[in-house]
């Protein structure tokens, strides 16, 4: 059974295994139409997923209007709804397909014209978390937070988060999500290749003891989904991984190749070992991996009852990300995007994260 875990703080009890419907909004993944993007939905509620994540900029709406008939079919009262705002669709909708990043704004007349958009597209009158999307430092306001508690007080949203992007970093949003404006959620790239903000994240929300950590990339773009068989692999047109770096894919096979003997003796294919590993952290709350098919919830939920990895199977998967899997500085994981640098980039690595209102 799919475990739901209560958000510290809060009274939202989400599902393990969460549901980003992204991969139903844009034809990254392939196309879907209306009646097959229901009838996954519906099928991952039969299985016990409860939380349903979507936004606005997932084909310019077409993922939240996805997400209605399945509410319908649940029940609003059994689904815990998220969606995101920020991302200025009215004036910069973007071409279908493009992978360029949209205009923002995060002023409070737009987030409420925003919101009542969303809400009319999946025809419910409130939204259970309301994240701001790929949201950087400058937009951190007393606004934003005025905003937020004024909604949440009017009854059109319940608890508020962000989700940071695109790619992987923005360290100074995540500790101050928590730490300054005392965020309900963090949503960040997470997994067991690319450890970090998130597991920083998770050790802030965990000694506070209020707030929750959601899990996005969980599989490391695909490939602790075992989906490449060589350093050759072509990637389509509208695949979005092919912008990543050539040692992803070089050095993720051969990290495979060093984790999957432990996966086999637990059972377990690369994937659910993935997912287990972050069950396994502390604050995790929602695990949200690509869905396609039937069989992808099927071989997530199976794994999504709450239990961990041994910990002596988790000191080994720590002991090789902190030398990096012994490989050397090429096997490290990419950089991180920043807002505090010149570049706008920095070497990822662990630090030791502040943390404000333990």
């Amino acid at each position: 059974m799919i475990e739901k875990r209560v958000i510290p703080g809060t009274d939202l009890a989400i599902s393990l295994l969460g549901f980003g419907n992204f991969t139903l909004g844009a034809n990254w993944w392939g196309e879907f139409t209306d009646e097959q993007a229901t009838a996954l939905q519906n099928y991952a509620y039969d299985k016990g997923v409860n939380f349903f994540d979507s936004a606005p900029a997932y084909g310019n709406g077409i993922a939240e209007e996805r997400l209605k008939d399945t509410i319908t079919y649940a029940g609003r009262e059994n689904i815990v709804l998220s969606t995101k705002f920020g991302y200025d669709l009215f004036v910069d909708p973007g071409a279908p397909g493009s992978h360029r990043e949209r205009k923002q704004n995060f002023t409070a007349d737009f987030i409420r014209k925003d919101l009542e958009q969303s809400l009319r597209k999946m025809d419910t009158d409130y939204i259970d978390l309301y994240q701001a999307h790929n949201i950087k430092l400058e937009h951190y306001s007393d606004e934003l937070v005025d905003v937020m508690e004024a909604l949440t007080k009017e009854g059109k949203i319940r608890y508020w988060g962000i989700a940071v992007g695109p790619a992987i970093g923005w360290r100074e949003e995540c500790w101050d999500a928590f730490n300054k404006l005392n965020a309900a959620t963090v949503q960040t790239v997470f997994n067991m290749y690319e450890q970090d903000p998130g597991r920083e994240c998770c050790e802030i929300a965990d000694a506070r003891g209020t707030g929750g950590v959601i899990s996005r990339v969980p599989t490391n773009s695909g490939m602790l989904d075992d989906e490449f068989k060589s350093a050759d692999h072509k990637f389509d047109q509208n695949d979005h991984r092919k912008f990543r770096d050539k040692n992803w894919l070089i050095y993720g096979l051969q990290k495979n190749d060093m984790v999957r003997p432990l996966a086999d003796e637990l059972g377990l294919s690369l994937r659910q070992f993935s997912f287990r590993w972050l069950a396994s952290q502390p604050a995790m709350v929602s695990v949200e991996p690509n869905i396609l098919n039937n069989n992808d919830i099927d071989e997530y939920a199976a794994v999504a009852d709450g239990e961990g990895l041994p910990k002596h199977v988790l000191d080994q998967i720590q002991a090789w990300y902190d030398d990096d899997f012994g490989m050397g500085m090429e096997a490290h994981p990419c950089d991180h995007k920043s807002s505090i640098t010149e570049t706008g980039a920095i070497q990822s690595q662990y630090i030791k994260p502040e943390i404000v209102g333990a």
